[in-house]
């Protein structure tokens, strides 16, 4: 039973991914209904979801190009760097301390998703050069190997900060953030902590989503959706700071 939830929430998440974004708040706390700590429902999530993330990435590359003055492999150079940095911190985070350190995540991380989705837009407010892209990418990098929600929104101020328009910014953080993943997850198969009958689960679901999601993509309230993740994200914040009190 807990498996078809886990396949149909993956299903769910796949969709929301090719939609809206928002996917790991669906599949963490599914994957850690089927008896696996935080930890170890993160680092399988983020294996589960990689293929999908890399459809995704595929799909948008005509759109892809490098920011501030940085060339696009000089940007894929820095988020592999900064994805495995942040696996190999995950990795040997305790996995009591990830426990209480988790709610906190998904809180900033459902801030940040808010935010980017009901915030004022402002044009131009904000500009980056050369040195303050590659930080921020950098910094955004060690997080998503580390944990990941949200990446997609603090992909997106980075790149539109530096310079990229929204819809070639959005095809780059989607490139971007299959390079992160893929430096965490060459390092995570390696960890005993994969529960891969869920992650083989997670990722069958995920992928028949962003089909789904792709030919949804026209007739679905992408608005509705973003608030239905939010939602979802106070919920799960709330129950992991019952959980880790």
């Amino acid at each position: 039973m807990t498996l078809a939830i886990l396949f149909f929430a993956s299903l769910w998440a796949g969709v929301q991914n090719a939609l809206a974004g928002g996917g790991s708040f669906i599949t963490l706390p599914a994957l850690m209904l089927t008896g696996m700590d935080s930890r170890a429902a993160n680092i399988t999530s983020t294996i589960a979801l990689f293929p999908a993330q890399i459809a995704m990435g595929w799909t948008g590359r005509d759109n892809v190009s490098g920011a501030a003055g940085l060339s696009l492999r000089t940007l894929v150079i820095v988020s592999l760097i900064g994805g495995a940095l942040g696996a190999i911190l995950l990795l040997v985070t305790p996995a009591s301390f990830f426990a209480r350190l988790v709610p906190w995540l998904v809180l900033f991380a459902t801030i940040v998703f808010a935010w980017g989705s009901f915030g004022p837009r402002r044009e131009g407010a904000a500009h980056l050069g050369y040195g303050g892209a590659i930080a921020a990418q950098f910094g955004i990098a060690i997080y998503g190997g580390y944990f990941g929600g949200g990446i997609g929104f603090l992909m997106l101020a980075a790149l539109t900060a530096a310079g990229l328009l929204m819809r070639s910014a959005g095809a780059t953080k989607n490139v971007l953030a299959a390079v992160m993943n893929a430096s965490a997850v060459a390092i995570f198969v390696f960890s005993p902590e994969v529960r891969w009958l869920q992650a083989a689960v997670s990722c069958a679901g995920a992928v028949a989503g962003g089909i789904v999601g792709g030919v949804m993509l026209n007739r679905v309230n992408e608005k509705v959706l973003r608030v239905v993740v939010v939602v979802i994200g106070v919920a799960l914040t709330i129950g992991l700071f019952v959980r880790a009190g």
